[in-house]
Parts: structure tokens; sequence; C-alpha cells
């Protein structure tokens, strides 16, 4: 049908950011691409794409044609996948995202174990510290930690995670334990993303905020530091439980831990859950509530 031309061509371009990405994902040459966005362009009497030598953007006519044509394709893909369900073997593919860390050492290891066990699933797997948009990313799933800021997005809790206070054994000896939270104040505190720490203080959540010399916004590098013996540091569990169990780090103010925060899959409330989907969030499931 003549209204679905070059509809395919110009979602890939907004995505891909350029004309000879568009092509290469779609398998056909950058002419095409350009001949079929400025034919859809012609149809609807409007432009669409700004475009120079280095990049190409939507028009503000272009990215509401965008998201609504967005949504055409995904329904499209769901009704496809509806029909592909009926035998209801897992296939296809699956679009992930995830924390970089906790994505590196916890979810890809399930998500090989899924792979090994149901071959036809095709999974892309990107990690990121950045809160992607699963929309506009195109994304059929993603690994969220901690607290969810209310959206349309499905949600379903998976997992949780636990955040620890924690010193190495050369520190502890130089410098002592603390005993209770105030004395935080005379050790030294490395910092990551936030200058405050949570505790649980009379079976409620509060915040301290604490100081040292050290700070960096990765988690791995806060860990590294720890077991170097710079500071005390406050993590979750998936980056301390090893280095704990090896004797390299020591539990701090344990009585004081908080609560357990969720760890969830969420995904878009317009996507099919389909089976492989299901599979997939069924597995992550079952692996990560033993954790």
């Amino acid at each position: 049908m003549q209204e679905w031309q070059g509809i395919n061509e110009f979602v890939s371009v907004v995505e891909k950011g350029s004309f000879t990405q568009a092509a290469k994902h779609l398998g056909v040459s950058t002419a095409h691409i350009s001949r079929s966005v400025n034919a859809l362009e012609q149809r609807l009497a409007v432009k669409l794409l700004n475009r120079s030598t280095r990049q190409v953007s939507n028009t503000p006519s272009g990215l509401l044609y965008y998201q609504q044509c967005r949504q055409l394709l995904d329904g499209l893909a769901d009704a496809n996948r509806s029909i592909s369900q009926l035998n209801k073997i897992p296939r296809g593919l699956v679009k992930i995202t995830a924390p970089i860390y906790y994505g590196e050492r916890v979810v890809v290891p399930v998500i090989n174990q899924i792979m090994q066990q149901y071959p036809d699933i095709e999974v892309d797997v990107q990690l990121s510290d950045h809160t992607l948009d699963l929309i506009s990313g195109g994304f059929d799933l993603a690994i969220r930690l901690g607290s969810l800021p209310d959206s349309s997005l499905m949600a379903r809790g998976i997992g949780s995670r636990h955040y620890h206070v924690v010193a190495s054994t050369e520190y502890v000896s130089r410098y002592g334990l603390p005993q209770s939270i105030d004395e935080l104040r005379d050790h030294n505190c490395l910092r990551g993303i936030s200058d405050h720490w949570r505790f649980s203080v009379n079976n409620q959540l509060k915040e301290y905020r604490v100081f040292g010399n050290w700070r960096c916004n990765s988690g791995a590098a806060v860990l590294q530091a720890a077991m170097d013996g710079l500071g005390i540091a406050q993590l979750p569990d998936y980056y301390v439980d090893l280095p704990v169990s090896e004797g390299k780090l020591i539990r701090v103010l344990e009585n004081h831990a908080p609560a357990n925060e969720g760890i969830w899959a969420v995904y878009p409330p317009n996507r099919h859950l389909s089976t492989k989907l299901r599979v997939i969030i069924d597995f992550l499931a079952a692996e990560l509530s033993d954790i």
C-alpha cells in the first residue's frame, strides 16, 4: 500500500542517525533510502528531516510523525509476533538495556544461560548507566535498580539489592571500625555519585551526608579504592559480596543496613508480552531471586 511506502526507511534514518546507517540496517542502498524518504515527504507535503553534511535531525513535524510511525510499526510487529507465537517456540530478537556493572556481573551471565537453552532467541544487550528511553530506543526490556519513578511502563520485580558499608582489613587495622553512624565523620568516606548514604534508624530510612577526599562516579572504582584501603564505602551487594567472602573487605554498621531495594524488569505497555520476552523475564526472576 502506498501509505506505508517510505515509513520503514524514515524510521530507520531517525533511529540510526543517518541515511548510510539506515541503509546498512535495512540491507539496501543509501540511494534507495534517500529516494524513499524524499517520496514520503513529497506525498505528505511536509519536511520531515533536516539534512546537513554531518548529521540528520527531525523537524518538529518529523518528530511527531516518527512517534506515530514507531507505534504503527510496533503494532505491526506485535501482530506478526502474535502469529509466530502460535507454535510457542521462543524465537526472534529481544532488545535489552541494563546498568553497566550489574549488567556485566549479573544480567549478561543469566542471558547467556537463556541463549544456551533457547537458541532461536536473538538478543541485543546495551549496557548504560544512563536511563535509556525504551520507546525511542526500541527496547523490549530494561533492567532497573532501586525505586521506580511513576510512569506508564510496566514493571515486574525480579530480585532485590542490599547496600553495605565496607572497609578493607588494612584500613580497619589503621583507623579502626566506626561503631555508630555519627563516627563516620572521623573516617574517610569514599563517595560515588552522591554525598549521602542511606541507613535504617529505628526502622526508618534516613540519609546522612558523608565526607572524604576521594570521589568517582564509577561503582567499580569506588570498590577498588575501598579494597586499596583508601577509606570506607557504601555499595550494593553485587559489588562487595565476593571481596567480603574472600576476606578482602569487612562489613561495617550492619545493624543500620537499609532495607532491600527492588530490581525490576521494565517493558513498554504497548509491547505484546511475547513468548520470548516472557521466557527471559521468568528466567531472570528465577535466577535473580536467589542472589
